[in-house]
């Protein structure tokens, strides 16, 4: 499986209802604490491509958007494969 990594910070439902669906997959997730203006921010939204909500989700470096993506990707029957890689 590739690696997880989902940029989140405190009380964000959306960072939340990701995690929570990873959590159901049984997915293994790094999650790295991004408030505004931390570096961590600062590389989550250098490695989306500006993107600069939260949550930033990356599989196997690769982004995939936030929350709404990551749920879009599951509907479509498309995250299984992502994760498989």
């Amino acid at each position: 499986m590739p690696k997880v990594e989902i940029y989140t910070t405190p009380f964000c439902p959306y960072c939340d209802r990701a995690k929570a669906l990873l959590a159901r997959k049984g997915v293994h997730f790094e999650e790295l604490d991004a408030p505004h203006g931390s570096a961590a921010r600062r590389s989550a939204i250098e490695r989306s491509g500006g993107r600069t909500t939260v949550p930033q989700i990356f599989i196997g470096g690769r982004s995939i958007g936030g929350s709404d993506e990551l749920a879009a990707l599951d509907r479509a029957g498309k995250l299984e494969a992502l994760l498989a890689t």
